[in-house]
């Protein structure tokens, strides 16, 4: 079977594109699962959407990085910094935030439901419509405060303090 020139030149575009397109690959699709990632630097970056599941990421560093939709679960995030940070709809069930910088940031519809924020810096991040427990919720409540500049909702009424 003879191939024409048309059908070649098509042939070789087709793969071309599907290499690049595997290069390029956008940032959804990085997975970071299971990884030791300890002290790494991702600030300033656009990571919507990847994931990190049960990665070690103690004193890494996502300030002012878009972390919408990122899953972090079960991830160490001991004195991470996440100031600044836009962590909307993230997953952060079952991740250990000791320590955190999570000045603010913007965790609105996030997942924490069984997140530990023992010892977190908290001031100005907005957490409209996170479901906390209620042990918890009085606990980031008794060290709530300021207003999140981008947002401009106070730390207070985002956790729905009394």
């Amino acid at each position: 079977m003879k191939l024409s020139f048309g059908k070649i030149f098509y042939i070789i575009f087709s793969t071309i594109l599907v290499c690049l397109y595997l290069w390029i690959a956008p940032a959804w699709a990085i997975s970071y699962g299971k990884e030791n990632l300890v002290e790494r630097d991702f600030s300033n970056q656009d990571l919507q959407d990847a994931s990190f599941d049960h990665a070690n990421l103690r004193s890494s560093n996502f300030s002012h990085t878009n972390v919408r939709g990122v899953r972090f679960f079960a991830a160490n995030l001991e004195s991470v910094n996440f100031e600044s940070a836009d962590l909307t709809t993230a997953d952060l069930e079952s991740a250990r935030l000791t320590n955190a910088n999570l000045k603010d940031a913007i965790l609105e519809d996030a997942f924490v439901t069984s997140a530990k924020f023992d010892g977190a810096i908290i001031e100005g991040a907005d957490f409209t419509g996170v479901l906390l427990r209620p042990s918890i919720q009085k606990i980031l409540c008794a060290r709530a405060s300021g207003k999140n500049p981008v947002t401009g909702r106070e730390t207070k009424e985002t956790l729905e303090c009394d």
